[in-house]
């Protein structure tokens, strides 16, 4: 069988490595994706406490990697949608990775064509935080024109889509960064910019209509602060809720885990009038489809932070760990 370099995790407690792996095979709803770029996401690094946080299967040897862009090269009987040939960008299935290899087989469902204003590379850096930014903000928080949207983490990748897409669907849009990104969220259209290594959010924004956390602890609490009666939030790093665990199908476990885990947050938020959510984003081809549109009018634009070749690998996630990326971090693999 023909053989390709992937970043491979041996088991559970092995460190992840470049070695060769068997390419996948496609089944006749599957195309083969010949990857060129990928973005790295929290996600990558996590991986374990993820897969057991929300029971996700894992089978080992397992490649890592959720995101990518890159061309098809092969077509199942059954795919009508896409040809060989297509430049196609996309987020892996719920529960699934693989895309920190030189080929990925994967579902249509999952994959949109790349828009074809910006380099295929770039591609790479918009569907996970794209589809998290487009399902929180417009899916949980339904935000509408002229209401009030706080994002933490503005200058990172979440923030930095999910700013545009507020700001492009009239919302006015509060957010936090460091000094130096300041001018980089304005320019992506924030209405007010807060340099969190000198002031709390908090203590400066009221009356808000929804807010987008992407960091937890208690930044998840303060935006329930903000809030005003009748307001949302929704987290992706907070503590996970029991409404979570049956829309997941998760089980009894993890319904009780979760109720006990969320239950201070979900008191706050019954005690003051507003919802609170954990988001758990799924891929979505359709919806990438409507971020390609966007992108084409040149309404949002990825923001690249650096990109590292594929014998790098290791280095652009040590270098991501360290929390300072601003925008994504992309890994060239294939030309």
């Amino acid at each position: 069988m023909t053989k390709m370099y992937a970043y491979v995790a041996k088991n559970d407690k092995a460190k992840s490595q470049m070695k060769k792996i068997d390419m996948p095979e496609i089944t006749n709803d599957q195309v083969l994706v010949e990857v060129k770029a990928a973005s790295i996401n929290p996600v990558d690094q996590n991986y374990h406490m993820m897969h057991q946080l929300f029971k996700i299967p894992t089978q080992y040897p397992l490649t890592l990697g959720n995101d990518f862009s890159g061309e098809i090269v092969e077509i199942g009987h059954n795919v009508t949608d896409f040809s060989v040939g297509d430049e196609v960008y996309g987020r892996t299935d719920h529960g699934e990775t693989g895309t920190f290899a030189e080929y990925l087989a994967t579902e249509p469902e999952a994959i949109a064509k790349v828009p074809k204003n910006i380099p295929l590379l770039h591609a790479a850096a918009v569907p996970l935080v794209g589809l998290t930014a487009y399902q929180a903000l417009f899916e949980v928080l339904k935000i509408q024109k002229d209401q009030k949207v706080f994002i933490n983490s503005g200058s990172g990748g979440v923030g930095s889509i999910a700013i545009q897409l507020a700001k492009n669907s009239g919302a006015y849009v509060a957010t936090t960064t460091s000094q130096h990104n300041a001018s980089l969220v304005e320019g992506l259209g924030a209405d007010k910019v807060i340099d969190y290594h000198k002031t709390k959010f908090a203590d400066v924004l009221q009356d808000y209509d929804a807010v987008f956390d992407s960091r937890g602890g208690a930044e998840t609490a303060d935006g329930l602060r903000i809030l005003k009666s009748g307001g949302g939030l929704v987290t992706i790093s907070g503590m996970p809720t029991p409404k979570l665990a049956r829309e997941q199908e998760m089980g009894l476990t993890r319904r009780i885990l979760f109720s006990m885990i969320s239950r201070s947050l979900r008191k706050t938020a019954r005690i003051k009038g507003v919802s609170y959510d954990f988001l758990l984003m799924r891929s979505d081809g359709e919806q990438l489809a409507e971020l390609t549109k966007l992108i084409e009018a040149e309404k949002i634009k990825p923001v690249i932070d650096r990109v590292f070749p594929f014998d790098s690998i290791k280095e652009a996630l040590e270098y991501t760990s360290k929390g300072h990326a601003v925008g994504k971090v992309l890994i060239q693999i294939g030309e």
